[in-house]
């Protein structure tokens, strides 16, 4: 079976991807015009033009115009039903999306908390009752955001939406500007609470970041984390207690991580044995999905089926899930592979 037809017919998961970051334009559009919000462009065309950004500064003001559409039960509903939508199409089962709720509340906008989580769930619902998929929510600090409060209320939000769907605590935003140290007391109260943590780190910032989301975070998987490469003893401990990495191979291109995908590490950190997960980040701005992640990286470095079903398992076995369910999703997904699992040619 050639590897594009292999890679489609995969069941996969993805533990890294935003919410807000996902939004295609079709539906961007749909929600500007009925929550009378100005874009840079009317049509779908034009939005993935803008959506191609030239540097930092133009990302963060397409994701804030992105959130600024966001004001609604019914609008986070509708992004949750179409990520589950988007699984559907590339055969991915599970994921856990990243939501960064206190940036909505920040906004003037009128929204509550309560909106967020009641329209995440009902979006999660249908998605499960229309596609047979499963989503849980990751809630992010942005780390930029340096005053308590932001940190304060995404924690407490985290803790009282367990049984709606939250996973796991994260943390986003540059971290060269912002010491992931400095969040350790949250990371400490959610981790005591039974969530896990996951930050991003090790990406813009070196290998120091990630020590500190070890250390100081008690961090469960590490959010990009490719910079690890620069370090081996950290590789080292990363390779002795398998704390998985949520690699994002364009995403890290596209912000001028590496220059190109040849140059990415992430053949090396793969065949050192350390956990490597595949992941599409903010798929719309990047001009991605998980599935093209999968056919670059299977042609840049020559991946072969063990390969491909070794990353997939590695998502799974990272997710966030109770013991029993990963298992059954393990067993699932070898099940699948293995009906049609023919050499590739």
């Amino acid at each position: 079976m050639p590897a594009d037809a292999f890679i489609h017919h995969m069941p996969k998961a993805e533990l890294h991807i935003h919410l807000e970051g996902a939004i295609e334009p079709a539906t961007l559009l749909r929600l500007a015009e009925r929550n009378r919000v100005a874009l840079p462009a009317d049509t779908v065309d034009g939005l993935q033009a803008w959506f191609t950004f030239h540097d930092f500064p133009h990302f963060v003001e397409i994701y804030l115009t992105i959130q600024s559409c966001l004001r609604s039960a019914d609008d986070f509903s509708l992004v949750a039903y179409e990520l589950g939508a988007d699984m559907a199409r590339q055969n991915i089962r599970y994921r856990e999306a990243t939501v960064t709720p206190y940036t909505h509340l920040l906004q003037e906008k009128g929204l509550a908390a309560e909106e967020i989580i009641a329209g995440l769930e009902d979006g999660r619902r249908r998605a499960r009752r229309d596609f047979g998929v499963e989503l849980r929510w990751i809630l992010d600090i942005h780390r930029n955001l340096t005053m308590p409060a932001v940190a304060n209320v995404t924690t407490q939000l985290a803790l009282d939406w367990v049984d709606r769907g939250v996973v796991a605590l994260g943390l986003s935003g540059n971290e060269a500007t912002a010491s992931a140290a400095h969040f350790a007391p949250w990371f400490q109260r959610a981790k005591a609470a039974g969530l896990a943590s996951t930050p991003h780190t090790g990406e813009i910032a070196g290998p120091s970041s990630v020590w500190q989301a070890v250390h100081d975070l008690h961090a469960d998987r590490i959010g990009h984390g490719v910079r690890s490469i620069e370090d081996p003893h950290l590789l080292a401990y990363l390779l002795e207690h398998q704390i998985p990495l949520e690699i994002n191979p364009t995403s890290n291109v596209c912000l001028g991580v590496y220059r190109s995908l040849e140059q990415h590490p992430f053949i090396h950190l793969l065949r050192m044995g350390l956990c490597v997960t595949v992941n599409s980040d903010d798929p719309p701005l990047f001009n991605t999905t998980l599935t093209q992640e999968f056919q670059r990286l299977a042609e840049t470095f020559d991946l072969d089926e063990n390969d491909l079903q070794a990353l997939t398992l590695n998502a799974v076995r990272s997710t966030f899930l109770p013991a029993d369910e990963k298992r059954q999703m393990e067993e699932e997904f070898v099940r699948q592979i293995e009906s049609y699992r023919e050499p590739l040619s």
